[in-house]
């Protein structure tokens, strides 16, 4: 990529294209971000990073210098956290590039990519991501710029579309699978293992549907606070299998990077339960339950990736107000590209116009020095007529970089690469990134001017 370009680069796994197996591989927990980050940005080509890591995600943002240096040296990270090789994990690995990565973040953030069409949490897990890589000084002028035209995509999406009505999350989606297993509720004991935010929307939603409710926590303290919100009983973590003996269905969503349930913990609790079913709903990344315990007598296990034909059924109810979101997003790529070219343009028309004008009068310089008997009014003649010389040249080319309308940003970039131009281009900013007047004003003032030398 050039300087005229969005150097942008994505690489990642999401639920479209990876099993929960390997998410999970490269899964990383909040009180890693900061280590991992600073990792990104150390790779080879790699100027600013953010990561995403979510139940159905995990996705790295880079700014870089050299896009095929940079994905290649992100895909061997990759591969090496998750324990495989490059070409194990290239089958479910995607990437994108410049515009493309700039429609996926916006799609992302709208959350038109998540498994549940228009949950709400996606939006604040971008933010979050974003705000680590701020402090954590991996977030540049690049990124900061695509971020936060992203959120303000997002909350265009949910306010013009009807997206965001009756807002349904991933947990939902969990409790409406054990619902078509159930069929209801009523007289089931349902034990939610972990109280943090997916425990916390389980909940809300169990107590729609009248089940009786078992919170169970490492912190105790936060099971309390959990189980006083919704009415629920709060069990202590050390009796976890008299818990599990005591439940018909249990949903777990720990932070845990090992199984908290695990087959031999399972194999116990089903000989106390004397073979009574037992249903375990793992909605966890990486997983609470050990997959192995889903071969046990009576239990029947299913993990987050058993969501999808739930997820799919919802988003078929929703095939209008996807559309209307995507349009939007397509309108908005249009106008970030739009912007960002505009703050391309000022900077390459200054570096085009130095590089033009100080070759003339490097010339006009070295034929007066081969002429000493030229008087002071003969060499200003020569100054200005190579000045008037450059100027009428550069007219054209500038005007053409003004009025390019192509979809990408080949003409600003044809011109960087024809002069050998060194641009230090203007970035966005978290003003309004379509009032491109500040950026380009000088490039506007050269125009005229060198209009008014091409005419004389």
């Amino acid at each position: 990529m050039g300087a005229s370009a969005i150097d942008v680069l994505i690489l990642g796994v999401s639920h479209r294209t990876a099993p929960v197996a390997m998410r999970e591989r490269l899964a990383v927990i909040p009180e890693a971000i900061d280590a991992t980050l600073a990792d990104l940005t150390a790779l080879p080509s790699v100027r600013e990073a953010v990561l995403i890591s979510t139940c159905n995600r995990v996705e790295i943002y880079v700014a870089v210098e050299d896009a095929d240096r940079a994905a290649q040296a992100l895909a061997e990270a990759l591969a090496q956290r998750a324990g495989v090789t490059s070409l194990e994990l290239g089958a479910h690995l995607y990437e994108r590039r410049d515009i493309e990565a700039v429609q996926h973040l916006f799609r992302v953030a709208s959350s038109l990519d998540s498994l549940v069409l228009g949950e709400p949490q996606i939006l604040g897990q971008t933010k979050q991501a974003h705000d680590a890589a701020v402090r954590g000084g991996t977030a540049g002028a690049v990124l900061n710029a695509c971020f936060q035209r992203a959120f303000r995509v997002a909350r265009r999406v949910r306010r013009e579309t009807a997206i965001a009505r009756n807002p349904v999350s991933v947990s939902s989606v969990a409790i409406e699978l054990v619902r078509q297993v159930f069929g209801d509720f009523a007289g089931r004991q349902v034990l939610v293992v972990g109280a943090g935010k997916m425990s916390e929307l389980a909940a809300r939603t169990l107590r729609t549907h009248g089940a009786t409710l078992t919170v169970t926590n490492r912190t105790r303290a936060r099971a309390d606070e959990l189980a006083r919100r919704f009415g629920a009983t709060a069990s202590d973590w050390e009796d976890l299998s008299g818990a599990l003996t005591r439940a018909d269905i249990v949903i777990a969503s720990t932070g845990a990077q090992r199984p908290v349930l695990t087959h031999a913990m399972l194999a116990q609790v089903q000989r106390a339960r004397r073979g009574r079913p037992l249903f375990l709903l793992d909605i966890a990344v990486p997983r609470d339950v050990e997959p192995e315990a889903g071969k046990l007598s009576g239990v029947y296990l299913a993990d987050i990736d058993n969501l999808q034909k739930v997820a799919d059924e919802h988003r078929e109810g929703r095939k209008s107000e996807a559309a209307e979101g995507e349009a939007i997003v397509e309108q908005e790529v249009g106008r970030f590209v739009k912007a960002w070219r505009g703050r391309q343009l000022a900077p390459t028309v200054t570096a085009l116009r130095s590089h033009v004008l100080g070759v003339a009068q490097a010339e006009a310089t070295r034929i007066v020095a081969a002429m000493p008997s030229l008087g002071e009014r003969e060499r200003r003649a020569l100054s200005d007529l190579a000045d008037g010389i450059a100027k009428k040249l550069l007219h054209l080319p500038q005007m053409a970089l003004r009025n390019d309308d192509s979809d990408g940003l080949s003409m600003v970039a044809a011109v960087q690469r024809l002069f050998s131009l060194q641009v230090v281009a203007a970035v966005a900013t978290e003003a309004d990134p379509d009032e491109d007047g500040g950026e380009t004003g000088n490039a506007v003032e050269h125009v005229a001017d060198d209009k008014k030398a091409a005419g004389r």
